[in-house]
Order: C-alpha cells, then sequence, then structure tokens
C-alpha cells in the first residue's frame, strides 16, 4: 500500500459547492427578446433611426390633438407683411426665416412652413400606419392559409397575388380617387379622403408582404414542432394561431417597418399629384405641388416638405434594417 501523494497548497482543487458558493450571483439565461434587444441596441444607426421614428410618432400624435382637437395650429394664418409686394416672394435671402418663423414662409401668402409640416405630419403617418396594417393583416392571413394548406388553396391565393402584383396600382389610385364624389359611405372632407387613401394603399398592396409570408409558412410548416403538434391531435386552427404565427412574429414586425416608409412615399405623390387630402388641409405631398411653381425663385418652399419625407423615409428604413439584423442575424 503506497502513502498518499502530498499537493501543494495552491494545487487543491475545491468542492463544486464550493466554487459554485463562490460565484455569488447565478448566471441567468437570456430570452429571444432580450437577445434581439441586445443586438439592436449595439446597431448605433438603427437606434438613431428608431429614436427619430418615436419623435415623429410622437408629434404627429401631438400635431393631430392641437390640430383636430384644438384648432391652435396657425396653417391659414396669412402674413402678407412678410411677402414682397413686386416679386410676391418672402422678404430676405433666407426665405423668411426669423425667430417667430424658423422654416421661412410661403411665397405670396406667407403661411408658415413649420405649422403647415407639423399639421401635415398626421396626415402622412396616420395613413401609412392604417394602410401598413390593413395590409399586413389581409397579407398575413392569406400567406399563411396558403403555405399551410397548400393544394389549389395554395394555387387560388397565389394566383390572387400575382393578379395584384401586376395590377396598376398607381393608375387605380388615381382613377378612383379622382371619381369619388366628397360625399360617400357617410363619409365627407379630410375623413372621405383619409379613407380612400388608406383603402387604396392597404388593400392594393398586401401581396407583397402575403408572398413572403407564404414561403416562410412553406418553411415552416415542415419542421417538427408542427409535427409534434399534430402528433398530439391538434387541429389545422391550433397549430396556424399557436404554432405558426408566433414564429412568423419577426418577418412580419421587420416588414412592417420597411412598408411604411413606402406608403408615406405612396400618400405624398398621390398628394402631389393632386387626389390625396384636399386643401386646405396641409400635406407634405401638396405642399411639394404649390412648390413646384416657385421652386426657381423660392427653392427653400420645396426644400422643406422635401426634407421632411426624406428623413421620414430614411429613419424608418434604418430602424427596419437594424431590427431585421436584430431578429434575424444570419439574414446579413
Amino acid at each position: 500500500m503506497t502513502a498518499p501523494m502530498d499537493v501543494p497548497g495552491d494545487a487543491v482543487q475545491a468542492e463544486p459547492e464550493a466554487v459554485l458558493a463562490g460565484m455569488g450571483k447565478a448566471i441567468e439565461g437570456r430570452s429571444l427578446r432580450q437577445i434581439a434587444w441586445m443586438r439592436l441596441r449595439r446597431d448605433r444607426v438603427a437606434m438613431v433611426g428608431g429614436i427619430v421614428v418615436a419623435i415623429l410618432v410622437v408629434t404627429a400624435a401631438v400635431a393631430f390633438v392641437l390640430d383636430r382637437v384644438f384648432g391652435i395650429i396657425p396653417t391659414a394664418t396669412f402674413n402678407q407683411s412678410l411677402i414682397d409686394p413686386d416679386l410676391q416672394i418672402p422678404k430676405g435671402p433666407l426665405g423668411g426665416i426669423s425667430a417667430d418663423h424658423p422654416l421661412g414662409v410661403e411665397p405670396v401668402n406667407g403661411r408658415d412652413l413649420l405649422a403647415r409640416i407639423f399639421a401635415g405630419s398626421w396626415v402622412s403617418l396616420l395613413i401609412a400606419f392604417l394602410s401598413t396594417v390593413m395590409s399586413v393583416v389581409i397579407g398575413t392571413v392569406l400567406g399563411v392559409v396558403a403555405g399551410f394548406f397548400g393544394g389549389w388553396v395554395d394555387t387560388l391565393i397565389s394566383r390572387l397575388m400575382d393578379v395584384f402584383l401586376a395590377f396598376p396600382l398607381l393608375l387605380f389610385a388615381l382613377a378612383l380617387a379622382g371619381v369619388v364624389p366628397d360625399n360617400a359611405f357617410g363619409l365627407s372632407g379630410d375623413a372621405l379622403r383619409i379613407a380612400l387613401l388608406i383603402f387604396i394603399i392597404g388593400f392594393f398592396n398586401w401581396s407583397y408582404i402575403g408572398r413572403i409570408i407564404r414561403g416562410q409558412t412553406l418553411s415552416l410548416r415542415e419542421r417538427e414542432f408542427v409535427d409534434a403538434a399534430r402528433s398530439l391531435g391538434a387541429r389545422a386552427p391550433h397549430i396556424l394561431f399557436r404554432e405558426l404565427l408566433p414564429n412568423l412574429a419577426a418577418p412580419i414586425l421587420v416588414y412592417s417597418t420597411l412598408l411604411i416608409p413606402t406608403n408615406v412615399l405612396f400618400e405624398s405623390a398621390l398628394s402631389f399629384l393632386g387626389v390625396g387630402v384636399r386643401p386646405p388641409t396641409p400635406t407634405w405631398g401638396g405642399m411639394l405641388s404649390d412648390a413646384t411653381q416657385y421652386y426657381q425663385i423660392d427653392p427653400e418652399f420645396m426644400l422643406v416638405p422635401g426634407l421632411a419625407i426624406f428623413i421620414t423615409v430614411l429613419a424608418f428604413n434604418l430602424f427596419g434594417d437594424g431590427l431585421r439584423d436584430a431578429l434575424d442575424p444570419r439574414a446579413r
């Protein structure tokens, strides 16, 4: 029998319980939501875009309350004293910019540009948000149904998507918005025009997200958790709403953030062409349309609404790209 070896004190290994006791706080796992938020916070460009988006949303909400509830935004106040009577443009070299009018005033009538940009923000964002919600709901439902059931259901919905993708949406929007009277469907004025634009943009744009969701559903329906749900006797509604839709939340959220700026541009284009929300309600596209008459003598009039559209679209796109990378890092 051999004697036990002497082991130096610094080489003695502690018991596992002693090691765990010395580690202090136990390591906590992170959920997928926490991991995605951690990735998103590391993307400074996306965070800047998200902050700008939050500011735009708050601004639009405040503008809606001040404009529609209290009516205190001076969008129709004429400042003729700030207009050159001979040239009909704002006095001064900077388009009438002053402490009282930080973005200057319009030619001819002298209306404050900041007030009109502020009041027009809620129109563009409201139409963009609600039309996006409409497109996402229709596209998600039809895309999931087509991808999950397959067969003739998939064929019918896929051909319907092809029809909507080939549809001349801009021409149809111009025709439909131009022929609808001032009073229809129990609505009139701005409410009718906003509802009409939401329907046109939302209903005829669902095919884009529908095709994406269909492709994702075709991949997910072959996964093990779907087979496990079937083996346990789950029916189609349970699999659709409890198994597939939670796994489709990430692409739906990402595509929604990228669809909103597209709808902002669409609404601005329709207002620019004169079939959007009608004056005197200010819109960014309508302001650009008015500025085309004066861009040679007062380019600042066109620059202000153009920058408002540019910053809004850029912020949503940057935030959407960062959100996509955070939710699906393998897509980089």
